[in-house]
């Protein structure tokens, strides 16, 4: 194997990086390349450029999707919220074989499908809390980029061209397959899997892949020095990173299911080009497994981010993808229901938890302002949780600790409120101020517990009662005939109705302020 003219091992060049931390950061995040946690230190200790690998834009976003999002998502309000500044790329990759084959089975042109999905993806992100990128870039946008970086590439010697496509030689690039902790020896079958015999024919090595495919005329493509065609799928992330980011990432992110051959062909052509270290820290979440196997169209166990929204809250989904670490396998369980719709027990039990989560936040700012006194001592659950909170995510974005703080918060929370509400009873100016103070850090931080309380109460309220069949509007009409029946003092008949309700499997829920309703 040769080594790029000029080039010494990309390894050797990390020791004359900068090591300097953010006076305030103290992550540590498991790097893929050591195998090994270790500080986050970006070159520029205060601004982190963090690159995650976005979607193919050919189909609705699914659960796996969502999973990875949120990691990044949380990652960056992680960073930010301890005071350093983060460039946050996403790309979209919107050319690509599967888009053009899905457009021509639809009819549709590939750049209008490309289109419609990726502002469904945006709209399915922002609907599970993630906030948008600084930058998307899409591959439409950067094929001038991509074209000069293959050129480089041709140019030191690390790509040939053989009839119109573009190869990188994997033999050129010394360390090719330490991201994925391979020899070279084990990708005799090509990166891709891909054993066409006519394309290996091409290749100098089983392994080498595609910088450009060339294509028919009458086939999707765009002019190029290489002749007609389009890029191939590894050197769009390269090219589009180090034109936002630079040459050097501090973090390159996305599933586990790239570190090969996506993340490896990455690391290989963008170091060779520029003779840097790709990436300072490479991050990757781990799978969704469906029953206990991995998530597939084919094993008819495939969610759409959008069909579980149908069924659960969206920042169900977002909390249910904290409950385990980033790093590990997420299990989702499914069961069948003849005749109804299908039920999710661990979406539905991190929906009680968001529930509980609200109900609290709700309590807690409903408290009658004359039962609150000005002095007093803050619980230690409720003062202690914005540190906990960052002492959990500094440990490589431990989320799962972060919940179990949380449960205490709100345990504490109720508490606070249990005692006000008592005859007599007070709760300390202190102690709600601190509660707010941790409720803000838990939104800024995680993403969780965002919205309006009731507005999410009550959505969740009615979605149950509607798949039991009760109508919103009949509950609330029974509810009046009762309060009428209770001011003409006929208590049977408010009683009757009582019962009623609570056969439709409703629960009413008296209050010196009035009477509501939940599904029990």
């Amino acid at each position: 194997m040769t080594r790029t003219a000029g080039c010494e091992p990309a390894v050797a060049r990390w020791q004359g990086m900068r090591q300097t931390r953010h006076p305030t950061m103290s992550l540590q995040l498991y790097d893929t390349l050591t195998g090994q946690k270790a500080p986050f230190t970006p070159a520029d200790p205060q601004n982190a450029r963090v690159y995650v690998c976005g979607p193919t834009v050919y189909d609705y976003a699914h659960l796996g999707h969502a999973r990875c999002y949120i990691v990044y998502d949380v990652l960056t309000r992680h960073l930010r919220t301890s005071g350093m500044r983060v460039t946050y790329v996403r790309n979209v990759t919107d050319i690509d074989d599967k888009i053009i084959n899905r457009a021509a089975e639809r009819g549709e042109q590939p750049d209008q499908l490309a289109a419609r999905f990726t502002e469904a993806f945006r709209e399915d992100m922002e609907r599970l809390g993630n906030a948008a990128p600084d930058v998307e870039p899409k591959v439409s946008e950067h094929l001038p980029h991509i074209i000069a970086l293959v050129q480089r590439l041709i140019a030191s010697g690390n790509a040939y061209e053989a009839d119109g496509d573009v190869y990188f030689s994997v033999e050129s690039f010394e360390g090719y397959g330490k991201l994925s902790h391979r020899n070279l020896s084990e990708h005799e079958t090509g990166a891709s899997g891909r054993t066409d015999a006519e394309q290996t024919a091409r290749k100098r090595h089983p392994a080498d892949f595609a910088l450009w495919k060339s294509a028919e005329r009458s086939e999707v493509g765009w002019e190029s020095p290489f002749g007609w065609g389009r890029p191939g799928w590894h050197i769009e992330c390269s090219a589009m990173s180090m034109e936002h980011l630079g040459e050097t990432l501090d973090l390159h992110g996305g599933g586990l299911d790239l570190v090969f051959p996506h993340h490896e062909n990455e690391l290989a052509q963008s170091e060779a080009a520029t003779c840097k270290p790709f990436s300072r820290c490479w991050m990757h979440n781990g799978f969704v497994e469906v029953n206990k196997e991995k998530m597939g169209k084919s094993l008819g166990n495939f969610f759409t981010a959008r069909e579980l929204f149908r069924h659960i809250e969206p920042e169900a989904v977002r909390f249910f993808a904290m409950t385990v670490h980033y790093r590990a396998p997420l299990g989702f369980e499914f069961e069948e229901v003849a005749g109804g719709a299908p039920r999710f027990p661990g979406l539905e039990e991190a929906e009680r938890r968001l529930e509980y989560l609200y109900k609290t936040q709700l309590r807690l700012r409903e408290l009658p302002a004359e039962r609150i006194v000005p002095e007093g001592w803050v619980p230690d659950a409720i003062s202690g949780f914005p540190k906990a909170l960052k002492r959990a995510l500094d440990d490589d974005l431990n989320m799962p600790i972060g919940l179990a703080a949380l449960s205490d918060l709100l345990a504490s929370v109720n508490e606070l409120c249990d005692a006000a509400l008592r005859k007599k009873g007070t709760a300390q100016q202190a102690a709600v101020d601190a509660a707010e103070r941790a409720f803000e850090a838990l939104q800024r931080r995680l993403g969780i517990g965002f919205q309006e309380p009731r507005e999410v109460l009550e959505r969740i309220r009615d979605r149950r009662a509607e798949a039991r069949g009760v109508r919103r509007e009949w509950v609330e009409q029974r509810i009046v005939d009762r309060a009428e029946a209770r001011s003409n003092k006929d208590f049977a008949a408010a009683d009757r109705i009582r019962v009623e309700l609570t056969e439709a499997g409703v629960e009413l829920l008296d209050s010196p302020a009035g009477t509501t309703w939940q599904i029990a």
